[in-house]
């Protein structure tokens, strides 16, 4: 029985739920019984709060209460690991690190991802009378087409200089060979190539350090938008030789709504003399209060900051990456990813709705077939289902989140799956796919 397959999964795969707070049946307005956790499967697009996060931000309530502004340089609570806001970030960098594979130096914590990409466009999309074209997919997040679209036309440009990359007719992802191909082709007017890590519709996990070194050796810089991949799959990103990269922490990474995003930095490119968009958090700290008007950039990614963060949206980033690390960094958590998403896959193969692509134009009845590559290196922790009839989606998607299990709709007729390895059990998976089942028998 699958049920028992699950339960001596479990047994080998750790979980640690009780490290991250769950909705229940009560406070999502659910009929059953009223502490009874729901099945979240929803990681990508808004991980669970941990429990250590609460008091991360309560604590700097208190300093903003205790000594208002002079928490700045004096916080009250330095002698159980306060940090003036003044540094606040920085705690934050070495945490960071290692889950996008990146030297310390090459990371900062800022800003949210579209304002962070646009600033890494503006420092590294140069582009010449030749060489102006961005790379990037047609299928991407739209607020990524919008900042490629604006951001040649800063320069003058027409959208004629923006590449869109899409499937062949009749697939639904991109195959690398294509990606490579159209770089070779229009190599002498592109400047810059800037892709997903993981499609947040497919679910795809592009080949990123095949795709990077590619497009370097055709004079191209490559950046990278990891919202779906960060804290999802293991990167490595300096390794790569990523140019940059910009992403959001509270999928996978779990640090709130809206919070704080995070940029990526290749150390040669941390240099002075790098134009970028500049503010005082960029500047040399041992300056920044001698209002000076003279820029010198920090000789790290720190360099690259603006603004003072958010102090409540930096310590719940911290909080959050701590609970990550407690349950086993994200190469154990890749590890275990990656079973729990070929569970679920085999789940969704033995469901008589289920049909493969290749059988799914010649039948009429309610079914659905899986989007996401199959290949476990070719995505992270989401498998999309797109159902025929288009309406048969809303139906299912209504009676399993009224039955306790919540997954994310994209209209018209994809329903995203995605168990995240920090608090979700190979028990989830057969709860979803039991439901996901007799949401087609009732409708």
């Amino acid at each position: 029985m699958v049920s028992d397959e699950a339960a001596a999964l479990d047994a080998k795969y750790e979980c640690h739920a009780d490290e991250f707070t769950f909705p229940t049946f009560q406070s999502m307005g659910l009929d059953g019984p009223a502490d009874q956790k729901v099945t979240y499967l929803c990681g990508n697009s808004l991980g669970l709060m941990p429990k250590n996060l609460p008091q991360a931000v309560n604590a700097e309530l208190d300093a903003w209460a205790a000594r208002a502004v002079e928490s700045h340089f004096r916080h009250p609570h330095e002698s159980t690991g306060g940090v003036p806001w003044m540094d606040i970030d920085l705690p934050v960098v070495p945490l960071l690190a290692p889950v996008v594979g990146a030297k310390p130096s090459e990371v900062a914590c800022m800003g949210t991802l579209t304002m962070n990409l646009n600033s890494l466009l503006c420092a590294f999309y140069r582009p010449t009378k030749l060489k102006y074209k961005i790379v990037f997919e047609k299928g991407a997040f739209p607020s990524d087409y919008y900042a490629f679209l604006n951001m040649v036309k800063l320069h003058g440009f027409t959208d004629s200089a923006l590449i869109q990359l899409e499937p062949r007719p009749n697939e639904f992802t991109l195959r690398t060979e294509d990606i490579l191909k159209t770089i070779e082709d229009q190599s002498d007017s592109i400047a810059l190539v800037c892709l997903p890590g993981i499609q947040y519709y497919t679910g795809q996990y592009f080949e990123i350090e095949k795709i990077t070194a590619f497009a370097h050796a055709k004079d191209c810089v490559v950046g990278w938008d990891l919202a779906h991949a960060v804290g999802n799959v293991d990167l490595k990103l300096h390794d790569w030789d990523v140019d940059f990269a910009a992403w959001c922490s509270y999928k996978y990474l779990n640090s709130g709504p809206g919070a704080i995003g995070g940029i990526f930095v290749h150390e040669k490119h941390c240099r002075p003399d790098v134009p970028r968009l500049a503010g005082w958090w960029g500047n040399d700290a041992g300056e920044r209060f001698k209002m000076l008007e003279q820029f010198r950039p920090i000789d790290s990614a720190l360099g690259f900051r603006q603004s003072n963060p958010s102090v409540l949206d930096v310590v719940s980033l911290k909080a959050s990456l701590e609970t990550m690390h407690k349950c086993g960094g994200i190469e154990k958590l890749r590890a275990k990813s990656i079973q729990l998403t070929n569970f679920l896959e085999r789940l969704l193969h033995a469901s008589p709705y289920y049909r493969d692509i290749s059988e799914s134009s010649s039948t009429t009845d309610p079914h659905f077939i899986i989007l996401t590559p199959t290949d476990p290196n070719q995505r992270g922790a989401q498998l999309s289902l797109l159902f025929k009839p288009e309406d048969a989606m809303e139906k299912v998607f209504m009676y399993m989140n009224s039955h306790g299990v919540i997954c994310d709709e994209r209209r018209p007729n994809v329903i995203r799956l995605a168990p995240a390895p920090s608090y979700n059990t190979f028990a989830d998976c057969v709860r979803c796919v039991t439901l996901l089942n007799k949401s087609f028998q009732v409708t």
